[in-house]
């Protein structure tokens, strides 16, 4: 795998494709379905898959801090189309060249001359050009002349619905992990590499490991129950904090979890954070000391959580065995512990009186990914 960043990186042995063109943000079931199209496709030619992507994606270019919450930063989303197959990803920066460019020169420029594609897999409502003239019936047409072939996607479908980023950001702002892991097809994910912070919490004895998140809107913010993975695979519980820490003051987002009955150094590692159940909205405390006495009640909230399924149970009582098993060791109940099998809620826990909340989430939106 390789991804291409610009027009001017790419080589005649990236030339000859099957591709798609999207933002897949979050790359859903939906965007699975259209990457298995583009491999029966790429099989059948002998050609490799090709992806191509924007960055920023379109709508934040020119919606700014309006435009809809990722699911995925560029980092996960490479490593997820990595692992549905995709040999290449060409990421275009999304500026005033590129978005200037008409439908035509947008064809000539990237899809023949640049990536000399053989097959293109896109929505029949897919539209592009500063002229907004391209779309899949130009595609086609411009594809006879010049020598490829122009498929539409399929419509994939969960519960007769369709299945898009926005559905999505939906149910993860209601508090939903479980059907949001239905429709990504594994459980929702955070991550980021751990730096030095205020370092308040150890002042009260709750450390916490601090993965500042890119100044965008948030998909969650709030107070969590999560499981995290560390750098060795072990896997732990525990409570995090996603949002902008209003009683503190921040000047980014940030994500910052405390593990259970975990004593170690994580600087400069890197971690994986699986929410599982929303705790609460983020709140603006009085003073540091009602913000101290809600932090143990969320602690004492998240336990309970987790003392309610084997899976993550098991090491809140017996704290030396390590870690929630990643997969295929036997859980309390004798089932298999997996990603499938993550303790994820489909609805926010009961709530509990706080001293304010602002609680926030996810705002609606209509961009499908």
């Amino acid at each position: 795998m390789r991804v291409i960043r610009g027009l001017h990186n790419l080589r005649e042995e990236h030339r000859g494709c099957v591709a798609t063109i999207g933002n897949f943000d979050g790359v859903h079931r939906g965007h699975q379905a259209i990457l298995d199209q583009c491999r029966e496709q790429a099989a059948a030619l002998g050609l490799p898959v090709t992806v191509v992507v924007f960055e920023p994606q379109p709508r934040e270019f020119f919606a700014g801090d309006q435009a809809p919450p990722r699911l995925t930063r560029l980092r996960e989303k490479v490593r997820l189309l990595v692992e549905a197959g995709v040999e290449y990803i060409l990421c275009l920066p999304f500026n005033d060249a590129l978005r200037s460019l008409t439908a035509e020169e947008f064809i000539d420029r990237v899809l023949i001359d640049g990536l000399g594609v053989r097959h293109l897999v896109v929505g029949d409502d897919f539209r592009f050009g500063c002229d907004r003239r391209g779309d899949f019936h130009l595609l086609t047409e411009v594809g006879e002349t010049c020598g490829f072939s122009v498929e539409h996607t399929r419509t994939f479908t969960l519960d007769d619905e369709r299945v898009s980023s926005t559905r999505v950001r939906t149910l993860l702002a209601s508090g939903n992990f479980e059907a949001a892991a239905r429709l990504l097809g594994r459980p929702y994910r955070l991550g980021g590499r751990v730096m030095p912070d205020q370092q308040l919490g150890r002042t009260i004895g709750v450390p916490t490991a601090n993965l500042p998140q890119p100044p965008r809107p948030l998909a969650l913010q709030g107070v969590y129950a999560v499981i995290t993975e560390l750098p060795d695979g072990r896997r732990r519980p525990g409570v995090a904090n996603i949002g902008w820490r209003p009683t503190m003051g921040s000047k980014r987002p940030v994500l910052e979890v405390h593990l259970f009955d975990f004593d170690g150094d994580l600087y400069g590692q890197r971690l994986t954070v699986f929410p599982c159940a929303k705790l609460r909205g983020e709140v603006k405390f009085d003073d540091f000391d009602a913000l101290k006495r809600q932090i143990g009640a969320d602690q004492r909230r998240a336990r309970e959580y987790f003392l309610q399924h084997p899976a993550a149970g098991a090491v809140l009582q017996h704290p030396a065995a390590g870690a929630v098993p990643k997969q295929s060791t036997a859980g309390a109940a004798g089932q298999a512990v997996t990603d499938d099998s993550l303790p994820l809620a489909s609805a926010p826990l009961a709530r509990e009186a706080v001293t304010s909340d602002s609680s926030a989430g996810a705002p609606a939106d209509h961009d499908d990914g």
